[in-house]
């Protein structure tokens, strides 16, 4: 326990409480504490019946059965590697960017899945953070199943393509990688390269909540100031299962 304990506290604080709320939300639905049906987004009791946490615990929640265990979990280790990267990397340091960054992919993984009758969101808001890490370190060189090696700026596409084949999905991935997109250009492309102003900048009382700390350095860079300096390492990717849809993930 002790260990356990010391590596929880090691996780950056917002990849460690999505984790954490992701796992426990899912088991307690997964053990009928809760009906999973209110914990998926749904939009006739969220506008009629004002059940305002649905679009929550539709982010948290995810349905464990015997035929997606194994894709929740390959979820659960996406989430942590990749939202970590960004957090102790592009966003080390700024605690209040990288929380506005997840409230905006959030909120437009929210109106998407009402507009689609999605029930569940976890699956396009973890696409949507690797998108954005893969746009910061484009020439990662990643190895997917059978030992192809390809850049990281194909990986998310690699993924949605994957699912298509194996198991006729891939709208979950596309949608999250449209979310990542945006937010990628928002938060870099727009103000860096169109010269337009920073659309998703944290407000200000979220910067006294969580106030700017020193930057320890990490993985991945804006895109005006990386510069490829050799060989870079990179990363090995899973694959995955379906519930449903299918879906591919993992990194290194």
């Amino acid at each position: 326990m002790s260990e356990f304990k010391d590596w929880f506290n090691s996780v950056p604080f917002f990849t460690r409480y999505w984790l954490a709320c992701t796992i426990g939300l899912s088991l307690i639905g997964r053990f009928g504490i809760l009906n999973y049906y209110y914990l998926v987004l749904d939009y006739y009791p969220f506008i009629h019946k004002f059940q305002i946490w649905r679009p929550i615990t539709a982010l948290f929640f995810y349905p464990i059965t015997p035929g997606t265990g194994f894709h929740f979990l390959i979820n659960c280790y996406f989430l942590y590697n990749y939202s970590q990267r960004l957090e102790m990397g592009m966003f080390a340091g700024k605690p209040a960017d990288y929380l506005y960054m997840l409230l905006f992919n959030w909120l437009c993984c929210v109106v998407i899945g009402l507009l689609m009758s999605l029930p569940i969101l976890m699956d396009p808001m973890v696409m949507s953070v690797l998108y954005v890490w893969c746009q910061l370190n484009k020439d990662v060189i990643v190895t997917f199943w059978f030992g192809t090696r390809f850049k990281a700026m194909y990986l998310p596409w690699v993924l949605m393509a994957f699912n298509l084949v194996i198991s006729g999905g891939g709208v979950m991935e596309l949608i999250g990688i449209f979310v990542g997109h945006l937010s990628f250009f928002l938060l870099f492309k727009y103000p860096q390269e169109f010269g337009g102003p920073a659309l998703l900048t944290p407000p200000a009382f979220l910067k006294q909540i969580f106030p700017d700390t020193r930057y320890v350095g990490g993985f991945g860079s804006a895109p005006q100031s990386r510069a490829p300096t050799g060989p870079r390492a990179g990363g090995t990717v899973f694959g995955g299962h379906n519930w449903g849809r299918g879906h591919t993930l993992g990194g290194n």
